[in-house]
């Protein structure tokens, strides 16, 4: 399935301002907002956090089988895709990251 099938059966996200990633020691460690260029990684992002509670290894693999298409051209073109890159890095690492979701008033 392509990236723009799965983002159509994704849970909405007009609610959701961002979400930012906590590593263990409580620092932000990144934010992904609701803004062009970030909606599909904040979708993605938003319904892993609702599936496994924080950003763990596990949720990295589902989350880079839901970016399809785009997972090949992160591992081909490392820095071109963040929020894909970051998701090999927990995955690799086997770590862990809080969700906290910023929601639109």
């Amino acid at each position: 399935m392509s990236f723009a099938s799965t983002l159509k059966q994704l849970p909405g996200i007009s609610h959701v301002e961002a979400i930012e990633l906590i590593d263990g020691v409580g620092a932000v460690v990144g934010r992904i907002e609701n803004k062009a260029g970030q909606v599909g990684s904040l979708a993605v992002y938003n319904h892993l956090a609702q599936l496994y509670g924080a950003m763990t290894p596990d949720a990295a693999r589902k989350g880079l089988e839901l970016y399809a298409e785009h997972t090949e051209d992160a591992r081909q073109n490392p820095g071109k895709h963040p929020n894909i890159d970051r998701l090999f890095g927990l995955a690799e690492r086997g770590e862990t990251l809080r969700v906290r979701h910023i929601f639109a008033v």
